[in-house]
C-alpha cells in the first residue's frame, strides 16, 4: 500500500490524504449506524479529491493495484452504506461541494456530490425552487444518489430516481462517462442514469449530477392527529390515500416513539403518548384548506382522539418538530450507555397490508419484551421498527 500512497499523494497532495486513526475510524462507521467496520476492515487511508479528473486518476491507481475503494460523502447512513468491508482506500468527496450551475428556467441544477440537500434548498429558495427528496439531516447528494434515497416527501414527489437527470461517473478503471445530456426527452439507448441511482458505489463513483427541480408551493401547512391504536392510525392513512387527497406527506409515529420524543425534550411542547399521524399539505391557500378539511373528516371517521393544524409558519415548525426529532429522541434513550444502540429496520409492503403488519409488529415486540419504536412513511407503505440493541451481548435490550 505504501507505493500506492505515494502515487495518491502525487495526485491530491499530502494535505488531502489522511492516515490519522481518528479519521480512519470515523470513515468506517458512526454512532448512529447499526453497522461498523471490523477492525481489520478499516480503510488504509482517506483521500480527498477536488475534481472528476483526480477521482479518475485515483481509481486507475486502485484498479491497477487491486485496492478496494469505498466512497464517502455525508456519512449519515443508518444502515452501513459507507462501511468498508475490505479495507483499502476511502474516497471522501468533501472537497467537491459546489453548486456548479443553476438553470432556473429549465428547472434543473448541476452539483457536485458533497452538496447537502438542505444547503441546496437554501440556495434554490432565492429562485422560488426546491429539490424535493428530503432524507435525514446532513445527507449529501452523492450518498442520496448511491442509496436511491427516499424521505417524507416521497408520497407526493417520488424518490431520488425521479429527480436525477444525468450523472458524471468514474468507473472502476478510471473511465469517465456521462449518462445522458440535459434535455428531459431522450430515446438514445439505455437509461444509465437510473441504473447508477441506488447502486451504492458498486458500478462507479458519481462526481457530478444534474438534478430536476420543482417550483415551491404557494402555501404549506402541517396537521397532526392521534389515535387509540397504531392500527387505527394506519387505517386512516390508507383511507386518505384511497380518497385521493393530494397531500405532500403522511408520517406515522407510534406511542413508544412519541414517549421517546417527550422524554428527550427536544421539541417546544409535550405530545400525547399515542400513535400519531403527521400530515404535510402543499398548494394554493384554498386547496390546502380543503385538504385539511378532508383529512380531518377521514381522521374523525377512523376514531382519532385529537386533530390540530398549523395556522402559521412557526406552528408548522412546532408540529413537524416531532417527526424531525424521531431518530435522535430514540437514540437519547441510550445516552450514557456505550453498549446500547438503535437497530434500524426498513420494511415496505403494499399499503393495503400496512395496518395488519404494523399491528402484528407491535404485538411481536410486546411478546418479546423489547423496547422498540415505529416510524413510517405510511403514504407508500414503508415503516421503520427501531429496537434497542446491546453490542456487548449481541442481543436486544428488554424494556
Amino acid at each position: 500500500m505504501e507505493p500506492a500512497f505515494i502515487d495518491l499523494q502525487t495526485i491530491v497532495g499530502r494535505e488531502n490524504l489522511s492516515l490519522e486513526k481518528a479519521d480512519l475510524e470515523s470513515h468506517a462507521g458512526s454512532s448512529w449506524s447499526s453497522h461498523a467496520a471490523e477492525p481489520h476492515h478499516i480503510p488504509f487511508c482517506i483521500v480527498k479529491p477536488r475534481t472528476t479528473e483526480e477521482v479518475s486518476a485515483i481509481m486507475k491507481i486502485c484498479h491497477d493495484r487491486r485496492i478496494p475503494v469505498t466512497a464517502y460523502s455525508g456519512g449519515t447512513s443508518l444502515e452501513g452504506h459507507f462501511t468498508p468491508t475490505r479495507g483499502g482506500v476511502c474516497i471522501d468527496f468533501s472537497n467537491m461541494d459546489r453548486i456548479l450551475k443553476l438553470n432556473a428556467d429549465d428547472l434543473d441544477v448541476v452539483v457536485q456530490p458533497a452538496v447537502g440537500w438542505e444547503h441546496l434548498n437554501e440556495e434554490l429558495a432565492q429562485s422560488n425552487l426546491f429539490f424535493p427528496p428530503d432524507p435525514g439531516p446532513g445527507a449529501m447528494i452523492g450518498g442520496m444518489i448511491g442509496t436511491g434515497c427516499s424521505g417524507t416527501n416521497a408520497f407526493r414527489y417520488g424518490t431520488m430516481k425521479d429527480w436525477v437527470l444525468s450523472l458524471t461517473v468514474v468507473l472502476a478503471d478510471g473511465t469517465i462517462i456521462k449518462t445522458r445530456q440535459r434535455p428531459r426527452k431522450s430515446s438514445a439507448g439505455y437509461d444509465l442514469t437510473r441504473l447508477f441511482v441506488g447502486s451504492e458505489g458498486t458500478l462507479g463513483l458519481v462526481t457530478e449530477a444534474t438534478l430536476r427541480l420543482a417550483v415551491k408551493p404557494q402555501h404549506m401547512s402541517v396537521a397532526v392527529c392521534a389515535f387509540p391504536t397504531v392500527r387505527k392510525a394506519a387505517e386512516c392513512a390508507f383511507k386518505v390515500v384511497q380518497a385521493g387527497v393530494p397531500i405532500a406527506a403522511i408520517e406515522i409515529l407510534d406511542d413508544v416513539q412519541m414517549q421517546c420524543i417527550n422524554d428527550a425534550g427536544r421539541t417546544r411542547r409535550t405530545w400525547m403518548n399515542a400513535p400519531t399521524l403527521f400530515f404535510k399539505f402543499a398548494g394554493t391557500p384554498a386547496s390546502v384548506k380543503e385538504q385539511i378539511a378532508q383529512v380531518r373528516k377521514l381522521a374523525s371517521g377512523t376514531g382519532s382522539v385529537s386533530f390540530e393544524f398549523a395556522r402559521n409558519e412557526q406552528e408548522q415548525q412546532d408540529l413537524w418538530a416531532a417527526r424531525k426529532e424521531a431518530l435522535w429522541s430514540v437514540m437519547a434513550k441510550g445516552e450514557g450507555r456505550e453498549d446500547v444502540g438503535v437497530w434500524t429496520t426498513d420494511v415496505a409492503v403494499p399499503i393495503s397490508r400496512l395496518p395488519d403488519l404494523m399491528e402484528e409488529t407491535k404485538e411481536e415486540v410486546r411478546r418479546s419484551g423489547l423496547l422498540a419504536s415505529i416510524v413510517g412513511h405510511v403514504g407508500d407503505g414503508n415503516f421503520h421498527c427501531k429496537p434497542f440493541s446491546s453490542s456487548s451481548s449481541s442481543s436486544f435490550c428488554p424494556v
